[in-house]
């Protein structure tokens, strides 16, 4: 049940764009497309999920039992980016088309504050590894589906007929807050 509880939680009752406010400058730029979101969707939750296993190891193997935990957002920051560079070469390997169409947003991962929150919430909530990578995972995957719908909003709003000085980001930012409002719902479940 404890696991069901922390899904939940992670992806719907706070989601990390909507109820804690991070990663909103991927979730904003790379929200054009269905097929994008997708994409960058993908590549979120592998580094967040991966991400998320280094650090875990190496707060509690490494900085921990050294009492080197004042480097703990060094250590992280340093590891995050060497991931995002791994999946960089892989998707710029494997799909091309992929790697192209993230363009400038693939690196940004690297400045992803998700990325980071999520390894550092993970040691603030003391889960076990477990449980860390099942919180991450979640979350990551609320951050993925909080992305593909507001993606498919956006395209639908390129056909509807927008006043001129809504087009774009301002009726972008109220869709988002619309969208977060929505997810405020599901606050009773856990």
């Amino acid at each position: 049940m404890e696991i069901f509880v922390i899904i939940i939680g992670a992806i719907f009752v706070n989601n990390i764009v909507f109820s804690q406010f991070l990663g909103i400058c991927p979730f904003l730029g790379v929200s054009n497309k269905i097929s994008t979101a997708i994409g960058m969707s993908g590549a979120v939750v592998f580094v967040i999920t991966l991400a998320t296993l280094v650090t875990f190891l190496i707060q509690e193997y490494i900085l921990t039992p050294m009492g080197l935990d004042y480097l703990q957002t060094i250590c992280f920051i340093l590891v995050i980016a060497s991931l995002v560079q791994m999946v960089e070469i892989v998707l710029k390997k494997i799909t091309p088309s992929l790697y192209q169409a993230l363009g400038v947003f693939l690196p940004l991962i690297t400045t992803n504050c998700a990325v980071l929150g999520v390894a550092i919430m993970v040691i603030q909530q003391s889960f076990n590894l477990g449980g860390a990578l099942i919180f991450a995972f979640a979350t990551a995957l609320g951050y993925g589906i909080a992305l593909i719908l507001f993606a498919g909003l956006r395209e639908q709003m390129e056909l509807s007929d927008i006043p001129k000085s809504m087009k774009g980001i301002p009726i972008a930012l109220i869709t988002a807050g619309i969208l977060a409002l929505a997810f405020m719902g599901f606050s009773g479940l856990v």
